[in-house]
C-alpha cells in the first residue's frame, strides 16, 4: 500500500474523537486502579475508552482485526488491524499529569506488514499528531517535520521510565545514553510526538506492547525520522518489545551500534 485511503485516517482520527473526552471526564478526578498481572496500572477510563472504540470498529470494519491492550485481540490475520492503547501512560494519567495519551494504529497485512496510519491523542492538552503512509505527518492539522541532527553528540533524547532498562538491557542503553548530549524522562508516548515536530533528536524504550509502538510508526516516519527495534528490524505486530525512534536518519545507524547487545 503506496497511500492509507482519506476514509481510513478519518475514521482512526473518529475513534480518537470518541475516546477523548472519555478519558477527559475521568482524568484528575478520583479513579481507583487495578494492578494487572504485568504490574501495570488499568481503571475504568482506560476500560470505557476503549470499549468505545472498539465498538465504532465493529459497526464500521466488522471485518478488521482489532489488537487491544484491556481487552485482548480479535482478527489479527485480517487485511487491516487496529492496534490500539486507550490510555498509553496510565500512570501519568491517574497522577495528574497531562502526557498521558490515546494511541490509534492501523497494520496493513499484519503478517510482515506494516503501519500504514497512527494517531498520538494528548487529550488533556487537546493535541495530536496524525501520521499516515504517503503523506506528511500533521500536528493539529499542520504539517510537521523532524529536524537535522548529524550526530550523537548533538543529540537530545527522550525516554518514559528508567524501569524500562532493568536487566540485560540496561548496559546497551546507558551505552547509547552516554553518547547523547542529554536525556528527559516521563514522556510517555507524547515523545514521539515532540520529536516528530522537530524537539528532540532521539526516543529510545523497551519493554513495550505492539499497542505502545504501532501508532507511532506512521508519526515518525511521515515527519521523515526512521524507527525500528534496536536490531534495526520493521516494528510488527511480533518484536522483542525494543524501540528506537530517531528524527534525522543519519543518527539511526550510529544508536544502533551504540545499542549493540
Amino acid at each position: 500500500m503506496e497511500t492509507c485511503p482519506d476514509s481510513l485516517v478519518a475514521f482512526a482520527e473518529a475513534l480518537a474523537d470518541a475516546a477523548r473526552p472519555i478519558s477527559r471526564a475521568y482524568f484528575r478526578t478520583p479513579v481507583e486502579a487495578e494492578i494487572k498481572d504485568d504490574e501495570s496500572p488499568v481503571s475504568i477510563a482506560d476500560k470505557e475508552a476503549e470499549a468505545r472504540i472498539r465498538e465504532l470498529i465493529e459497526a464500521e470494519y466488522p471485518e478488521h482485526g482489532i489488537y487491544g491492550e484491556e481487552f485482548g485481540q480479535v482478527r489479527t490475520d485480517a487485511e487491516f488491524v487496529w492496534v490500539i492503547d486507550p490510555i498509553d501512560g496510565t500512570k501519568s494519567f491517574l497522577t495528574g499529569k497531562p502526557l498521558f495519551g490515546t494511541l490509534i494504529g492501523l497494520i496493513h497485512n499484519p503478517s510482515g506488514g506494516r503501519a500504514v496510519c497512527g494517531v498520538i491523542d494528548m487529550p488533556a492538552l487537546e493535541e495530536r499528531w496524525v501520521g499516515a503512509k504517503g503523506r506528511p505527518t500533521t500536528f493539529n492539522g499542520q504539517p510537521v517535520t523532524t529536524r537535522a541532527c548529524d550526530a550523537l553528540a548533538k543529540a537530545w533524547m527522550l525516554v518514559t521510565s528508567p524501569d524500562m532498562f532493568l536487566g540485560d538491557n540496561e548496559p546497551a542503553f546507558r551505552n547509547l545514553k552516554d553518547r547523547v548530549q542529554f536525556l528527559r524522562w516521563g514522556t510517555d508516548c507524547m515523545g514521539y510526538g515532540l520529536l516528530a515536530s522537530g524537539f528532540a533528536d532521539v526516543v529510545c524504550e523497551a519493554k513495550m506492547s505492539p499497542y505502545d509502538y504501532i501508532a507511532l510508526v506512521p508519526v515518525v516516519e511521515g515527519a521523515g525520522g526512521a524507527m525500528s527495534d534496536w536490531n534495526g528490524n520493521p516494528l510488527g505486530l511480533e518484536g522483542d518489545g525494543t524501540v528506537l525512534a530517531v528524527g534525522d536518519t543519519r543518527l539511526h545507524g550510529p544508536a544502533l551500534d551504540a545499542l549493540k547487545r
